[in-house]
C-alpha cells in the first residue's frame, strides 16, 4: 500500500455532500484517486469532473448504500479503474431525529438500512481486496451519539453505538491481514444531515443550536486525511471531535 495519502485509492460513500464531498476535494487535492457513491448520481459527477478538471483523479459511482449489490459495483468499479482500493471510508448516514413516542418506525427502519447495514456492506466488499493485498484501511464514521444518548435521538444514537462496535470488533478481527481501522465521532458539523429530520419541532429546535456551534466538514475531512496520513505501523482506531463550543 501506498505511503500517506498520496497515489492511495480511496472509496467514499455518502460523496454527494457534507463531510463525503469535502473529504473527497481534501484527498484529491493531496494525490489520492477518489471513488465517489452516493444515490445522487448529478451530485457525484460533477463533482468528479470538478475534481478531474483540476487534474485530479475521481470517479463518481451511482450506489444506494442500502443495495450491497450496488455497494459491491462501487468497490469493485475503484479496484477495475486504479487496480486497489486502499482506504474504504463508509460515511453515509441519515439523522431523522425523533423521540421514540412518535413512533417514527419507517425511518427507524431507513436508519438501520443506512446506518449499519451500509457500514457492513462497505466492510463486505472491501474486505476480500484487502485480506488478498495485505493491507487497506477501513474507516467507519460514527458520531458524538455513539458515545452518549440524548432524548429524540435514541434510534439515531442506537445506529451510532452499532457503528462503534463493528469496528472494534472488526479491528480486532483483521490484524492477521494488516488491515487498518478507524472510527470517526463527529459533534456539530455543518452539513444536510439536519434536513432529514421530518418532525419540524425537532428540525428547528436541532437547526437552532448547531448553526450557532457547528464547524465546517473541513474539519472532518482533516481528520480523515491525519489517519490516512500515519504510516502504515500506525492504527489511529478512534478519532472523536467536537466544536470547541458543544458541551453534549
Amino acid at each position: 500500500m501506498p505511503q500517506g495519502i498520496e497515489s492511495k485509492v480511496v472509496v467514499i460513500t455518502g460523496a454527494s455532500s457534507g463531510l463525503g464531498e469535502a473529504t473527497a476535494g481534501h484527498l484529491a487535492a493531496r494525490g489520492a484517486s477518489v471513488v465517489l457513491g452516493a444515490r445522487r448520481s448529478d451530485r457525484i459527477e460533477a463533482l468528479a469532473a470538478e475534481l478531474r478538471a483540476k487534474g485530479y483523479k475521481a470517479r463518481a459511482v451511482p450506489t444506494d448504500v442500502t443495495d450491497r449489490s450496488q455497494v459491491k459495483n462501487l468497490v469493485d468499479t475503484a479496484v477495475q479503474e486504479f487496480g486497489r482500493i486502499d482506504v474504504m471510508l463508509n460515511n453515509a448516514g441519515l439523522m431523522p431525529l425523533a423521540p421514540l413516542e412518535r413512533l417514527k418506525i419507517d425511518e427507524w427502519d431507513r436508519m438501520i438500512d443506512v446506518n449499519i447495514k451500509g457500514v457492513l456492506y462497505g466492510i463486505a466488499a472491501a474486505l476480500p481486496y484487502m485480506k488478498a493485498q495485505k493491507s487497506g484501511h477501513i474507516i467507519n464514521v460514527s458520531s458524538v451519539y455513539g458515545h452518549v444518548v440524548d432524548p429524540g435521538a435514541t434510534v439515531y444514537c442506537a445506529t451510532k453505538f452499532a457503528v462503534c462496535a463493528l469496528s472494534e470488533g472488526l479491528r480486532k478481527e483483521v490484524k492477521p491481514y494488516n488491515i487498518r481501522t478507524t472510527i470517526i465521532s463527529p459533534g456539530a458539523v455543518s452539513t444536510e444531515l439536519i434536513e432529514h429530520i421530518s418532525e419540524k419541532d425537532i428540525q428547528a429546535g436541532t437547526r437552532d443550536v448547531v448553526s450557532k456551534i457547528a464547524v465546517g466538514a473541513d474539519t472532518f475531512a482533516r481528520t480523515v486525511a491525519f489517519a490516512v496520513n500515519e504510516p502504515d505501523d500506525v492504527d489511529i482506531n478512534e478519532i472523536l471531535f467536537r466544536p470547541t463550543a458543544q458541551s453534549v
